[in-house]
């Protein structure tokens, strides 16, 4: 491994946590990411000379605590958080782990503070402890990147005023924090599933795994929450079809020409079991329920031919009610095309041009039904909206050859 191998490695893993470690023990979110950016310096500069070290995230994750301790030390932030910052060189015992052992969960639990605004927390935990990047947090939400960059500033801000604490949350903190935490876990696996940051692999598994890792951890703390069974469920199969997703030459295969002969059975039979079980309880479902169970019928039917695809929309329809957001009108459009035709689903798709303009989905979507249609000149137009807002590379090339496959 390349010395520029090991520090692109070591930022995707470390980076986060440092961040959020550093936020944690010295309360200022700025000087934490000041440290942690001017470590990974330090060691742009120092590795290629003096070599990779044996454990590069303790080498960094020390030198960025060093200089938190140079930034507060220059601004005259003595007393209480100069008496913290030595806490890194004494031999107290560390703080209690609270409810959750994991260190890395903790941290997820510890941002999601109900005093910010639940996008605002979901945000700022996404850029601290999830790993993603402003631009990749900017497109989840479907917002510009400067007004993301505005919304973690508003809520750092927020942070600072009313000195809301970084503290270990206990047992009667998680239920009021966990729907936060949840939506960082399902964007972060989205992101991996499906990853939008250039120069990155179209997968990635280290996100989907993690996201995954962490809501296995939840479940054990949790056991009886159903939202909590469900967003497992749904990552379980949705991670299970991970193997026919990209081909050879790195191009996007859609649900529709996948190999199901490659599917992860045991995934999907877990995925199974704990829809199976949450439809047992015979308590309302939600969101993410709905979205395990839509799955669940997917990963069911052994050939396309065979997807049922009226529950699937009776499915759809329930989760309009929790969420009427156009996301999740666009994605039900896609199944009643298979039901009702492609030409009543162009209708139900075009009524959410206004709010999904800069969405490469919707583009798709609209290509796929105007190229079903025998509209070529319509589909090539929105080919190429989709093809120059898709982030992703493989299904940039998936796109690109829909269109240069279509008659003029």
């Amino acid at each position: 491994m390349t010395v520029a191998d090991a520090i692109t490695r070591v930022h995707r893993e470390q980076w986060a946590w440092i961040v959020a470690t550093l936020t944690r023990r010295y309360g200022d979110l700025d000087i934490a990411e000041e440290a942690a950016a001017e470590a990974f310096a330090a060691a742009v500069e120092k590795w290629p000379a003096d070599g990779v070290p044996p454990n590069p995230g303790a080498w960094l994750t020390t030198t960025a605590s060093r200089k938190a301790i140079d930034r507060i030390r220059r601004e005259g932030k003595r007393d209480d958080k100069q008496r913290e910052a030595l806490m890194l060189h004494d031999d107290t015992p560390p703080e209690p782990t609270g409810a959750i052992d994991d260190e890395r969960l903790r941290l997820f639990f510890t941002c999601c503070h109900p005093a910010l605004a639940p996008e605002s927390r979901v945000a700022l935990t996404l850029r601290m402890v999830g790993g993603l990047t402003v631009p990749e947090i900017a497109r989840a939400f479907l917002v510009r990147e400067t007004a993301m960059e505005q919304r973690i500033t508003r809520a750092k801000a927020k942070i600072k005023a009313n000195r809301i604490p970084y503290r270990v949350p206990s047992s009667e903190d998680l239920p009021v924090r966990l729907s936060g935490v949840l939506a960082v876990l399902f964007l972060v696996f989205n992101e991996g599933y499906l990853a939008t940051g250039p120069g990155t692999d179209p997968v990635r598994q280290d996100l989907t795994a993690e996201a995954i890792r962490l809501t296995r951890l939840i479940r054990v703390l949790l056991p009886a929450d159903g939202e909590v069974a469900g967003l497992l469920a749904l990552m379980l199969l949705t991670e299970a079809r991970h193997a026919a997703r990209i081909s050879a030459t790195g191009e996007l295969i859609t649900l529709s020409e996948q190999d199901r002969g490659a599917w992860d059975t045991s995934l999907i039979a877990e995925g199974h079991r704990l829809v199976r079980e949450r439809l047992a309880s015979g308590v309302a479902p939600g969101r993410y329920q709905i979205l395990a169970a839509i799955n669940a019928v997917h990963t069911s039917a052994r050939d396309l031919r065979d997807t049922d695809w009226s529950q699937i929309v009776a499915l759809y329809d329930q989760l309009v009610r929790l969420d009427p957001s156009p996301i999740v009108a666009l994605n039900r459009a896609i199944a009643v095309a298979e039901l009702d035709g492609p030409e009543v689903a162009l209708a139900a798709v075009d009524r959410l041009g206004d709010k999904l303009t800069a969405y490469h989905a919707f583009h798709a979507t609209r290509a796929d039904l105007l190229r079903r249609l025998g509209r070529s000149g319509d589909a090539r137009s929105a080919y190429d909206q989709a093809i120059e807002l898709a982030g992703n590379t493989a299904e940039t090339a998936y796109l690109t050859r829909r269109r240069d496959q279509l008659v003029s």
